[in-house]
């Protein structure tokens, strides 16, 4: 009998039965009233008289017409890099011990982002708050007696200037509660190794050694990280190894694109849980098992404001234009596309995370991601987002009966004019002609836009296959495997062009 895991089932029913609804209005409300009145004597704070906007009758209105927006260039050129230099009360209070790297899925060049002590805080509220919320999916008790796969970065971190760094899975990894480390595998010894190969190869040698009750990580890693421990024992799918895996915390980006192709790897399906941790902190997590939105974390340190997602407010750098309207949580509509803005307790102010985002269900405040601000797909006139692209190739799986994890494609000018050009991640070549007719036909059906650019400047669409293995690779030479790195989807021509040649150099 699982004892222990009654206890501690018992423990969060009983938690979730006590704790009270709460409006997630005016949780938003007292979050940015606390966090102008903490941040009012740095620098930032008296720059922008966070004291006066606290007098306000309305705080939100005058926070959102003094403050500006900031992406990471213009808030790391302002502010940050006197932050990251060792200079406390920059734009949060005190310094942070440790900084994010992260290189999204743009760029070479590793962004610093600061990562305070109640930021740590902040994610281990929401960590917490996730598993209240596993009361909600009827799990068994002995559930709660399994270990933990968390699949992340390195916690082998980084000294710079005295200060920690390294990406935040990372970073969250290396500052779990002491009474968490008997459930948390793959343990600080593989954990700390820094070569992902390496590290998935150590994992896959011990794992019969370990009882997995569940997953947690970026779906595309988690895969080729399940693959190889199949591999490596001469498994038919991943429960012969674990046979008590019963659930995956996916993240970092929509796991639809990545469903077939994870399920094939399993040998009965298990609950997946979708979460919503950046670099920049812990915003949202799925709740309940009738959907698979996510509840945004309304009363957690960060405040969020939407930006509708329309031309005439997003340039095609994904940055905001300065007269783009904020709307606060009260103002929302459901299913319509939002560049997520973020103010946290990690001193960042108004911040564009380059997401975007779209309500399910407003009362409830959840939300899915529907795409990022720069992997908008609007060259010749398309206008569609990563949401879009994500459902023509889960019709294409379908339509093909094939399994496609990872792609990327650019509108790319051909000698007789611009195509959608796609590359597929599969082991299964099919008939590219044919693939690309499917991918046009359904674009056409599903996006109004796409069928006018289709009639004028869009000629048509072209498709090759690639092995998904250069996905991973690609992202190896140009970042760092693992972690918290995730796969562009839409590039500009000159960066598909590095792409087309990388590619080229692997066969």
């Amino acid at each position: 009998m699982a004892i222990i895991g009654n206890i501690i089932k018992g423990v969060i029913e009983a938690k979730d039965a006590l704790s009270r609804e709460t409006d997630p209005v005016e949780d938003q409300k007292k979050v940015l009233r606390d966090l102008l009145e903490k941040a009012k004597d740095t620098d930032f704070g008296r720059q922008y008289d966070f004291a006066t906007i606290l007098t306000s009758d309305d705080i939100q209105k005058t926070f959102a017409e003094r403050i500006p927006y900031h992406d990471y260039n213009k808030i790391t050129e302002e502010w940050w890099s006197k932050t990251i230099e060792g200079e406390p009360n920059v734009t949060w209070p005190g310094s942070p011990d440790f900084f994010a790297l992260s290189s999204g899925t743009t760029g070479k060049t590793s962004k610093r982002i600061p990562v305070t002590k109640d930021m740590l805080d902040s994610i281990t509220r929401a960590g917490r708050q996730q598993v209240f919320a596993m009361s909600n999916f009827d799990m068994p008790a002995d559930f709660f007696e399994k270990e933990i796969m968390m699949l992340g970065s390195s916690t082998n971190l980084q000294e710079r200037n005295g200060k920690k760094e390294g990406e935040i899975s990372g970073i969250s990894a290396s500052n779990i509660p002491f009474w968490f480390k008997k459930y948390y595998k793959p343990g600080d010894k593989i954990a700390q190794i820094d070569d992902w190969d390496e590290r998935v190869l150590s994992i896959a040698k011990n794992a019969k050694n370990w009882d997995i009750g569940a997953l947690s990580g970026i779906p595309s890693w988690m895969e080729l990280m399940l693959k190889k421990v199949i591999d490596y024992h001469n498994a038919e799918h991943i429960h012969e190894i674990w046979p008590n895996l019963q659930a995956y915390t996916s993240g970092g980006v929509a796991f639809e694109p990545y469903e077939k192709s994870f399920n094939a790897l399993l040998g009965h399906p298990i609950q997946i849980i979708d979460t919503y941790l950046a670099s920049e902190g812990f915003f949202a997590c799925q709740n309940r098992p009738e959907t698979t939105a996510m509840k945004l974390i309304t009363d957690n340190g960060v405040y969020f404001e939407f930006v509708p997602f329309e031309p005439e407010y997003v340039n095609q750098d994904g940055l905001l234009t300065d007269n783009a309207p904020a709307i606060t949580l009260d103002k929302v509509v459901e299913e319509v596309d939002y560049v997520l803005i973020i103010s946290t307790v990690s001193g960042a102010w108004r911040y564009i995370i380059g997401d975007t985002v779209a309500f399910t269900d407003v009362e409830r405040a959840e939300i899915k991601i529907t795409g990022r601000t720069k992997f908008f797909l609007n060259t010749v006139g398309s206008q569609l987002s990563v949401n879009k692209l994500n459902d023509a190739v889960k019709h294409l799986e379908e339509e093909l009966n094939i399994k496609v994890p990872e792609y990327t494609l650019c509108a790319k000018r051909f000698d007789d004019g611009f195509y959608h050009s796609w590359y597929l991640g599969s082991d299964k070549n099919l008939d590219e002609e044919k693939t690309a007719a499917v991918l046009d036909a359904y674009l056409k059906e599903a996006n109004k836009n796409y069928k006018v650019a289709r009639s004028k400047a869009l000629e048509g669409v072209k498709v090759t296959f690639v092995p998904q293995q250069i996905f991973a690779e690609w992202n190896g030479a140009n970042k760092k495997k693992g972690g918290q790195v995730k796969m562009e989807r839409v590039m500009g021509e000159e960066r598909f062009k590095e792409w087309e040649e990388f590619v080229a150099n692997q066969s």
